[in-house]
């Protein structure tokens, strides 16, 4: 059955037999060979297929028509992550800078594509050698006071049930690409998530999990965009407007009891 489904899944993409081979890292023949049920492809090359085509290895070789089934809230069944490996076999940090931003949110799933990413290590203790992590370059001024620009390393969530409310994550999505937003789960009341902005001039969205591609928790950010002097300081300055009011309405209503 697998040669009908992946022949399906290929024209899906529009892509040709070569330029599935060049992705897989294999000959236009092996893929032909694939696809007329002459040859059986080894468990890694089914994990990089599953990876590029956006599914899981049952829907792969049981049977996918059409388009991809729906993930379900966890976003569990999506797919195998692809990541960057040194010789040693140790898993790297790859980044996404803002113009590769558009290739990922086709290449995601794509080993070759996250492969010619930048990739690096970096030491900190704070980082588990247990888990995924990724870096994106953030655009537009919705999640100020984090600059355009800034690079926000991020955690991978493999189940999205574990996102807190609140907390900041990029999400890939299928319309929208990279955003990074406020995040409020509500998967388990109706399957969505609302999608929020530090900037309050940008306001919340929703997003069902069917448009989820990719959660990743943000775990802190860099910026080669110093403070100017006083920026950040309207916060405070209103902070102490609204206590100085309060003080004087306590002052008025004492004098107010003692006469």
């Amino acid at each position: 059955m697998l040669q009908h489904h992946l022949k399906v899944l290929r024209k899906r993409e529009g892509l040709t037999q070569a330029a599935l081979a060049e992705r897989l890292g294999l000959s236009r023949a092996v893929v032909g060979a694939y696809e007329e049920g002459r040859a059986e492809p080894a468990l890694k090359t089914l994990q990089h297929m599953a990876a590029l085509f956006r599914c899981t290895l049952d829907e792969l070789v049981s049977g996918v028509q059409g388009a991809p089934s729906e993930p379900d809230a966890s976003g569990r069944n999506l797919r195998v992550l692809p990541v960057a490996v040194d010789a040693e076999g140790e898993e790297h940090i790859s980044l996404v800078p803002i113009k590769a931003a558009a290739g990922y949110a086709h290449g995601y799933g794509d080993t070759e594509f996250i492969k010619n990413l930048p990739h690096f290590r970096m030491p900190f203790i704070e980082l588990s050698p247990k888990r995924s992590y990724r870096v994106f370059q953030i655009e537009g001024e919705s999640m100020l006071p984090v600059h355009p620009g800034s690079y926000v390393l991020c955690e991978y969530l493999a189940d999205w049930n574990d996102i807190k409310s609140d907390e900041c994550h990029v999400v890939l999505t299928r319309e929208e690409g990279v955003v990074y937003k406020r995040v409020v789960n509500r998967l388990r009341e109706d399957g969505t998530l609302l999608m929020k902005s530090d900037n309050p001039k940008f306001r919340p969205f929703v997003l069902s999990a069917s448009e989820v591609c990719e959660v990743w928790k943000a775990r802190g950010y860099v910026s080669f965009r110093l403070p100017e002097p006083g920026e950040g300081s309207d916060g405070l300055r209103h902070v102490s407007e609204v206590l100085d009011e309060i003080r004087g309405d306590l002052r008025t209503l004492k004098q107010n009891l003692i006469h």
